[in-house]
């Protein structure tokens, strides 16, 4: 028998499932749309330790925490990272904790927070996890100065 579908094309606790086999709407649906995969990140070349900025990528919207152009991001920012199930071993280290890819891909649950959980897309903003309204356009802070806009605890 084949797995219910819901009427938004997504299984019953997908995210339950391996990630190497959910669909790519459930892939998507992963996103608890908090913006800080899109804060510009500083890596210590000597111990590889990640620091995370309040400066977005240009295409971050501060107020939805979405990408403004994800369909096209790849074209605006070269840079950009397109997260698959394959790519994920690769760039889960400099993720933010909180991220529903990571913390799968770690075997742990998602938080309460996570819409998927809480079944409500602002439940991110509510808990205080997203970006919204603090970050500041790469455009407006040159890549000399990010490292005065250090988060300590993110």
């Amino acid at each position: 028998m084949k797995d219910p579908i819901s009427r938004d094309g997504l299984r019953p606790e997908f995210w339950k499932r391996p990630l190497n086999t959910l669909t790519p709407r459930e892939w998507e649906a992963l996103c608890d749309g908090c913006g800080k995969c899109c804060l510009n990140k500083l890596e210590d070349a000597d111990t590889g330790e990640v620091f995370f900025t309040r400066v977005a990528c240009r295409l971050l919207d501060n107020e939805t925490c979405r990408c403004g152009q994800y369909e096209e991001r790849k074209r605006f920012v070269p840079e950009c990272v397109v997260l698959t199930p394959r790519s994920l071993p690769k760039v889960a280290y400099w993720m933010p904790a909180t991220c529903a890819y990571k913390l799968l891909y770690e075997g742990k649950p998602l938080y309460d927070w996570h819409p998927l959980i809480s079944g409500r897309p602002e439940s991110v903003h509510e808990a205080g996890e997203s970006v919204r309204g603090w970050t500041l356009p790469e455009y407006e802070v040159p890549e000399e100065d990010w490292e005065d806009h250090i988060i300590e605890d993110l």
